[in-house]
């Protein structure tokens, strides 16, 4: 089979990049969807973007957070210089086709992987497509935890993920730890995986520490935050168990918010209701929206993100953090001390340590109102240059073997 490449036109005569890249729409609100948007908004200055979003992504109930689908939850949109087109329904070839029409028209495309349950309709593109552009698989998730915990979605997600790997150009991860496993689960050759980081989520409202609290109705001097869905490998139950081991001048002066949605972790929701410290323990089971995000960061003194193992999931909360200036207290696993590592207010702990977990608090606790400049090559414009610099490249690359 032919890998030749070819576009609409010539892009020798002038034509400006032009990039198709996929995603979730706001009606799935999750991490990835935001991802989509500061990528495609960055992308925009410079090539032009086809934004192509899932607007019926899998059957409902299979989505854990089926109830709040569709529901206006954020504020964040796409520049006028991204065009956008939600259009891509899981159980309709028409939308499929349709959406073939607009990824023609590019010269790459930009393939995220975080769940298995939008590759047939990633595979469907890519035949259609042929090897006319060239496409990258950009990595959040190797393999999310849920489908691999089902043994069904375990098998669906290995053959259809090498049938989608095997159709790329090329791949992206955002750490080096990310790449290695990447290594190791698909045997993709190192040489093909390129590095280009997660950038920050600045996005969010700056609220005077003292207002964003009174409007929580919390009155501690020192609160302490875990923000995001609600999973077994983010550790909440360690980071309670940490918090009740805080001495009791620092524990009695504190507030401890818990606030995401609950997904496969009602145990810790259960834990913090049951803690002989649930008068200072806040538990918030629901999806939050933009506003509110902007007012628990800015109420609180410090983030803590105790995972028990590396996902893209605490790239994206943490960043938030940092892009506050935040202390943030994270576990010293794979990826997230790359994420990290380059912020001067990280605290490392070994995960599933509470005592350790404790420690880094009191320490935070004494340097509380401190701020930390934010890492420069985190920053949206960085990383859209990356991206042009590498998608160039593999559309010349390619163009060479035709």
């Amino acid at each position: 089979m032919s890998r030749g490449y070819e576009t609409g036109s010539d892009r020798k005569g002038g034509r400006p990049l032009q990039i198709t890249l996929f995603g979730p729409s706001t009606r799935f609100l999750s991490g990835i969807t935001y991802f989509t948007i500061r990528l495609a908004n960055a992308l925009s200055g410079v090539a032009g973007v086809d934004a192509l979003l899932f607007r019926h992504m899998l059957p409902l109930r299979l989505f854990p957070g089926w109830r709040r689908v569709g529901k206006s939850l954020t504020r964040e949109r796409f520049r006028t210089e991204v065009r956008v087109h939600e259009l891509m329904d899981w159980y309709n070839p028409v939308s499929w086709m349709r959406a073939f029409r607009v990824a023609r028209r590019s010269d790459a495309l930009i393939i995220p992987w975080w769940t298995s349950s939008v590759a047939h309709m990633y595979l469907f593109l890519q035949l259609l497509n042929g090897w006319r552009r060239f496409s990258v698989i950009e990595f959040h998730e190797p393999v999310d935890p849920l489908e691999d915990a089902s043994f069904p979605l375990r098998i669906y997600s290995r053959i259809t993920g090498r049938l989608v790997r095997w159709l790329a150009d090329g791949f992206v991860t955002h750490t080096r730890y990310d790449r290695d496993l990447i290594v190791r689960r698909y045997h993709i050759p190192e040489g093909e995986i390129d590095l280009i980081p997660h950038g920050l989520y600045d996005q969010y409202e700056r609220i005077d520490q003292q207002t964003a609290r009174g409007a929580l109705g919390i009155r501690e001097e020192y609160v302490i935050l875990f923000f995001g869905l609600l999973r077994r490998f983010k550790g909440v139950r360690f980071l309670i168990e940490g918090f009740e081991m805080l001495p009791d001048e620092i524990r009695s002066r504190s507030r401890l918010c818990i606030v995401g949605e609950a997904w496969e972790d009602r145990e810790s929701v259960e834990r913090a209701r049951a803690s002989s410290d649930s008068d200072r323990i806040t538990v918030v089971d629901r999806y939050i929206s933009d506003d509110e995000v902007a007012l628990y960061y800015s109420a609180s003194d410090v983030f803590a993100g105790p995972y028990t193992r590396e996902s893209h999931d605490p790239c994206a909360v943490c960043h938030i953090a940092m892009s506050y200036g935040q202390p943030v207290v994270a576990s010293h696993t794979g990826g997230i001390k790359e994420s990290l590592g380059s912020y001067k207010g990280v605290f490392f702990v070994p995960p599933e340590e509470p005592s350790a977990i404790a420690g880094a608090l009191a320490e935070v606790y004494k340097v509380r109102g401190r701020r930390y400049p934010v890492p420069e090559e985190l920053r949206w414009d960085r990383i859209a240059e990356q991206w042009k610099i590498l998608l160039e490249k593999g559309i010349a690359e390619k163009k060479r073997v035709e």
